[in-house]
């Protein structure tokens, strides 16, 4: 898994049947510099807040083990503490 930041919602009024109903959000890295990708969130996040992110088939299997999902957004992060 990740830490991501929200930052944005993608809206598609076509996509494919599992994904229907799902909620599209835009991430970012949590630090440093990296690419912005969609992922299906499957927690209710929203824009600004810090998640848990995981890709590949796991992120397909937390939607529906047929799902075209490669980035899915499974947690909402309350604090994060480095020492």
């Amino acid at each position: 898994m990740y830490l991501a930041k929200v930052v944005g919602t993608v809206v598609a009024t076509r996509k494919q049947d599992t994904l229907v109903g799902s909620k599209l959000m835009l991430v970012a890295p949590y630090e440093g510099e990296g690419q912005t990708i969609v992922a299906v969130d499957t927690v209710g996040a929203g824009v600004g807040e810090v998640v848990l992110l995981t890709l590949g088939n796991p992120a397909r299997n937390a939607v529906d083990r047929n799902s075209p999902v490669d980035a899915a957004i499974v947690g909402i992060v309350d604090s994060v503490e480095r020492k």
